[in-house]
């Protein structure tokens, strides 16, 4: 993308001088510490989570008579959520080649020709990584696009017959410029962020404006069009819950209509082989293992549709464990704290009132404010969800960090330290109010740390 090529050349003395010498230690060896249910769960709640897990891995066909779960496409980019959230656990982001830990592949290569389909597979998937989905910024006619362009379709699958649909013109608009990535969100301990009050959200946000604004942090929430209240998940904190959320994914990623989003997209004639909504609530119990299949009687799992599984997963999970503490991860944290990273990602945050065993008013440590910033030229995406303009991105959560292998809303670096260059805004925006990124006071005084001083915030980051 150019917009790499803008950040090579601003960053190109950085890197190899003074404290940006410094490495990323890479992702942290050990156990995954994230993917389980949160500890205080009571039993109908673990197993809630448990089978709500279980769906979250099941693959889906077209019509269900290949893989067990039915409504793939037409178009797609996986064929499971767990496919995509899977690293360093099942709920986590992009796997990839270059996890010592967890060497796999990405599955998006492998999903162009699931069961006999006859997809391309895009310049940009490759088998190191990371899972993307694709959104072109403009129409044709030049009007605003921001929409996902499924990578691959169901035509030549063999529950697809007759289906004819083609792969949208990515090598077209990758010359144009034209295409934006997106990686996958994790999804650990989301029960804690949607149960937070928009009261407290708002109160953390206020607590620093003050300090924020000296160094030219603003921070703003998106908030949904239907009630006011504060959205809060997503790259850009488009969606307000975590069913929302769920629904989405399963209705852009997978292809599959819902009782959240109840069309089917990309409902090419010849390839649209059920009815809508494909997921929706069981009437009837459809576990085949279950003592009493196709009755009225079954679980909380059993009884609900995929999405309602896919957010009790979410919901119900424990957010991801940080490392031991070391005498240089504790400098780095005071590090962090000085040079005001922690302004926007806000170390704690007090859940409120949950329905869910020992879920309520707890402390807990996304490293977000969940609002959003404007993060200059070199970020910007041009796309609009929501209040996010095309240069704002919510404050991404950085517990877990220490074991993802994909940064920033495309994934296009792997490296920390790049990536908290990629926050400063590029030599070339002239128009410090329009381009400019939030970020860029504080990247300026990070030029100013000893290698030392980097390495401990660096190691910091990655024992999250």
């Amino acid at each position: 993308m150019r917009r790499n090529a803008i950040r090579i050349g601003l960053f190109a003395v950085w890197i190899t001088t003074g404290a940006w010498a410094q490495q990323d230690p890479g992702p942290r060896a050990g156990a995954a510490g994230a993917g389980s249910a949160y500890s205080t769960l009571n039993a109908n709640e673990l197993s809630f989570f448990t089978q709500a897990m279980a769906r979250f891995q099941t693959m889906d066909s077209v019509q269900g008579t290949i893989e067990p779960g039915s409504g793939l496409g037409p178009g797609y980019n996986g064929n499971s959520c767990s496919m995509c959230h899977s690293q360093p656990a099942i709920g986590g982001s992009s796997p990839g080649l270059i996890s010592p830990q967890n060497p796999m592949a990405n599955p998006q290569v492998a999903a162009a020709t699931f069961d006999g389909a006859t997809n391309t597979v895009p310049t940009f998937i490759t088998s190191s990584g990371p899972v993307r989905e694709a959104r072109f910024v403009r129409n044709s006619d030049g009007s605003l696009d921001g929409g996902v362009h499924d990578l691959y379709t169901i035509a030549g699958r063999s529950d697809a017959p007759g289906c004819e649909m083609a792969q949208p013109p990515f090598a077209q608009e990758l010359g144009a410029n034209n295409v934006i990535f997106r990686i996958p969100t994790p999804t650990f301990g989301l029960g804690l962020v949607e149960s937070t009050p928009d009261s407290a959200l708002l109160a953390n946000l206020a607590s620093t404006q003050q300090t924020r604004a000296r160094l030219g942090i603003g921070g703003t929430f998106n908030t949904s069009g239907n009630d006011g209240t504060i959205t809060r998940f997503g790259w850009k904190a488009q969606n307000s819950s975590l069913l929302m959320f769920a629904g989405e994914a399963y209705n852009v990623e997978i292809g599959t209509s819902n009782e959240i989003f109840t069309s089917e997209r990309n409902a090419v004639a010849g390839c649209v082989f059920n009815g809508s909504p494909e997921d929706a609530t069981n009437l009837l119990n459809q576990n085949p293992n279950s003592p009493n299949y196709h009755s009225t009687i079954g679980t909380a799992s059993e009884m609900s549709s995929d999405v309602v599984n896919f957010a009790a997963f979410s919901r119900l999970s424990a957010p991801p464990a940080p490392a031991a503490p070391t005498q240089s991860t504790e400098n780095g944290q005071k590090m962090f704290e000085r040079l005001g990273c922690a302004l926007c990602h806000s170390e704690s945050l007090t859940s409120g009132p949950s329905p869910y065993t020992g879920m309520g008013s707890v402390v807990y440590h996304p490293y977000s404010d969940f609002a959003l910033h404007h993060m200059g030229d070199g970020l910007a995406d041009g796309i609009v969800q929501g209040g996010a303009g095309g240069d704002q991105f919510r404050t991404a959560p950085l517990w877990g960090v220490g074991q993802r292998l994909f940064f920033l809303h495309d994934g296009r670096t792997s490296d920390l330290l790049q990536t908290i260059r990629d926050h400063g805004s590029s030599k070339d925006c002239q128009d410090r109010r329009n381009c400019r990124s939030e970020a860029d006071a504080v990247i300026q005084s990070m030029r100013t740390l000893t290698p030392t001083q980097v390495q401990d915030l660096l190691n910091f980051l990655r024992s999250l």
